[in-house]
């Protein structure tokens, strides 16, 4: 018995302020918007914003082709400023059930899939109307963005998976 006091520690712990225990304010991770995966990001959100805009500003819903592409560059604009959120407030963290690098990894090959139905379609609709309108110049405008926003997806994808093979080269991996 005379161990028993040497053995016990009555020191208290707290919380690790970068492990996300204390408080309910997000931290932002800037490093992760200096980092290819967070520039990949935003030129995802900005030129997905210019594609949508694009077809929005065109009677796409004269030719049924746009629909899709509409939803396709909707769709994964909506859900990459999502995750964008996510990874940059470190709010990953809070949630380690999930296993993020997976996640992302998928979320970003389903979305460079998706975007390459949607620039194709995009692309092979571009004809329908007089080169000379201004409609006719924001599909073309369209289908370029289209094309760009699928590589930085693509770009995005092939970083994911290097994070879930272990190589560490996203940010969203830090748990």
């Amino acid at each position: 018995m005379s161990e028993f006091p040497a053995k016990v520690s009555t020191q208290t712990s707290t919380p690790d302020a970068s492990s996300g225990g204390g408080g309910f304010c997000p931290k932002p991770d800037i490093t992760f918007l200096r980092s290819i995966p967070g520039i990949l990001m935003i030129v995802e959100i900005v030129l997905g914003l210019l594609v949508w805009a694009l077809i929005a500003d065109t009677r796409y819903y004269y030719v049924s082709a746009y629909g899709w592409v509409m939803f396709v560059a909707l769709f994964c604009w909506l859900l990459t400023i999502i995750l964008f959120i996510f990874i940059f407030l470190q709010l990953q963290r809070r949630i380690p059930v999930v296993p993020w690098p997976l996640t992302v990894f998928i979320y970003h090959a389903v979305a460079t899939a998706l975007y390459i139905t949607g620039f194709i379609t995009c692309a092979a609709s571009v004809q329908v109307g007089a080169p000379s309108s201004g409609e006719y110049n924001r599909r073309a405008a369209a289908s370029f963005f289209a094309g760009l926003v699928m590589v930085a997806y693509g770009g995005s994808t092939f970083f994911s998976f290097g994070e879930w093979r272990g190589t560490r080269s996203n940010a969203s991996a830090q748990a």
